[in-house]
């Protein structure tokens, strides 16, 4: 540890350096009466933002620079740590008035490199404007379980080396626009078929299986110099003796196979203790002082100020009793210092910015190409693209509708946007919104409509793993009218209704997305996509028409 840096830590208080071990968000567009609290009187050295703390840009910059100026009145050694998980895609916590740059899976599909970290760059950049100084990014989960409901078009691919090449060309890029990123979830979390959020996944793979496969980014990530690691919530059997503890939760696999293993001695921060797998199995109390103990050295928890002081409380009174060592404490205020010290100082972070990059027209032309070079067609049996439509023929869009896809996500209801860009081009549509019910028999009127149309674009969302949405596809295909598929999120729809003859993907269902999509349907531009996931049975990766 650097000189100045432990005579920091020493001078601190013991509640000063349990505050720099937690990541807090709060509720509200400017600072609430409860984050200034965490900040001043416990000491909190870390704050995370979501969408529920943005209006536009002008106010994100506001925030950031209150939050800070809070800090330093309250005598914080070090700035804050401000960071996002804008992973760009389906979740932009920033979407409004940034720039809105492809996700992972889109970006695997253009199969550039200097396209990753050109976006990854230029969000920095946007990042960095708005005193946004870490960034939860990028992932680098490998998706190989097609009923992955939580990673899916989060990960660049399944092939572990194409996901190591873009997970480091994004941290390249984070750290020439001077923001701190994070490799994430530590030892994998893209074999797992149930979501973190609502219970704890189980992966039951070897070690040997995990080093050939999970955890190749990470290795890459850790010699490329990874700013900082995220855990995974999900139990590994095979790995971890005791039954049940998640990797977040498991020094075996932070201190041992982490650390001791892979040689990694940067930041370690969990996943959010408020998802299920933690709050409904060990609770913040137990799982604040397990996290500690197995050797993560921020605690991440979201949302409820109430978990919040829950957790700082159960580590002081660990403390006290013995239960948690200073050395602990030590060490993980030690690597969060040093990373504060080495990437942030005051001076940079007071100082008025202007906001000239965000959402700059270099930053829309870079979006637009990204978007139009990720568009993949998988199959045209039909014919029926580029679309050859007559002014009169009528054009049916169908789309599902649900409140909530996954909780990791931002949800954001964009299908309108497709229907518009079609509508640009040819008049004759009209689009309808269903809501997917299993078990329940597609809508009438929808069945009417479709009988009606001279072409159906049907987007589907995760349909294969939603039989209700697979359902209505097929009764659309039984109309025997001309059907063109979309995946608006990710590619393995397709397993659903093999017998689809003109599908293409998306890969999220974003504006930019859909309006690359609609270019695409009309012959505007050409799609330059390729799989970056296989279609067990049908497609391998790498295809494209």
């Amino acid at each position: 540890m650097h000189p100045v840096t432990a005579k920091l830590a020493a001078d601190m208080s013991i509640d000063e350096q349990i505050g720099q071990l937690f990541v807090v968000g709060f509720h509200g567009t400017t600072p609430s009466p409860d984050i200034v609290d965490l900040i001043k009187n416990h000491h909190v050295g870390n704050i995370i933002l979501f969408s529920r703390n943005v209006q536009d840009t002008a106010q994100v910059r506001a925030l950031t620079y209150e939050l800070q100026r809070i800090a330093h009145e309250a005598g914080h050694r070090y700035p804050l740590l401000i960071t996002v998980d804008q992973e760009n895609g389906m979740v932009q916590r920033l979407g409004k008035g940034s720039t809105a740059f492809p996700g992972n899976m889109a970006l695997g599909a253009t199969g550039s490199i200097q396209l990753v970290q050109d976006v990854a760059y230029a969000c920095g950049q946007e990042l960095k404007a708005l005193g946004i100084n870490m960034n939860l990014a990028p992932v680098v989960d490998i998706n190989n379980n097609p009923a992955n409901p939580v990673i899916g078009n989060r990960s660049f691919s399944e092939v572990p080396q194409d996901v190591a090449r873009m997970g480091v060309a994004a941290l390249e890029g984070y750290a020439r626009a001077g923001v701190i990123s994070c490799l994430k979830h530590f030892p994998g979390h893209g074999d797992t078929a149930v979501d973190s959020h609502l219970s704890l996944p189980v992966i039951a793979h070897s070690l040997e299986r995990l080093e050939q496969v999970e955890l190749v980014p990470f290795k890459a990530g850790i010699a490329a110099g990874a700013d900082s690691i995220m855990t995974a919530h999900v139990y590994f059997p095979t790995l971890i003796e005791e039954e049940g503890i998640p990797a977040t939760l498991s020094s075996t696999i932070i201190r041992g196979l982490l650390r001791q293993r892979l040689g990694y001695q940067g930041v370690v921060i969990s996943d959010c203790l408020e998802m299920n797998a933690i709050s409904k199995t060990f609770g913040f109390t137990r799982g604040s002082v397990m996290a500690l103990q197995a050797g993560i050295d921020l605690v991440l928890i979201s949302h409820v100020y109430e978990h919040q002081l829950e957790g700082l409380n159960a580590i002081r009174e660990a403390v006290a009793k013995g239960v948690i060592s200073e050395e602990i404490i030590q060490e993980a205020l030690e690597r969060v210092l040093e990373l504060k010290a080495r990437r942030l100082s005051w001076e940079d972070t007071l100082a008025r910015q202007t906001n000239t990059i965000v959402n700059s027209p270099e930053h829309q032309e870079l979006s637009t190409q990204a978007y139009e070079r990720s568009t993949t067609v998988i199959k045209d049996e039909a014919g029926l693209l580029p679309l050859r439509l007559q002014p009169e023929q009528r054009v049916l869009l169908v789309y599902p509708q649900k409140d909530i896809w996954t909780k990791a996500t931002d949800q954001y209801h964009q299908f309108e946007v497709l229907a518009h860009a079609i509508r640009e081009r040819h008049p004759q549509v009209t689009a309808h919104a269903y809501k997917p019910v299993e078990n329940e028999a597609t809508p009438t009127e929808l069945l009417q409509a479709a009988n009606e149309a001279d072409l159906i674009i049907a987007v589907t969302v995760n349909a294969n793993i939603d039989r209700a949405q697979a359902q209505v596809l097929k009764d659309l295909q039984r109309t025997g009218r001309p059907l063109i598929g979309i995946a608006g999120y990710n590619p393995y729809d397709l397993l659903a209704f093999p017998e689809l003859t003109t599908y293409l993907v998306t890969y999220e269902y974003t504006a930019p997305a859909l309006t690359a999509a609609a270019r695409v349907l009309f012959g505007e531009i050409s799609a330059q996509g390729h799989l970056p996931v296989s279609l067990p049975g049908l497609y391998e990766h790498g295809h494209h028409l």
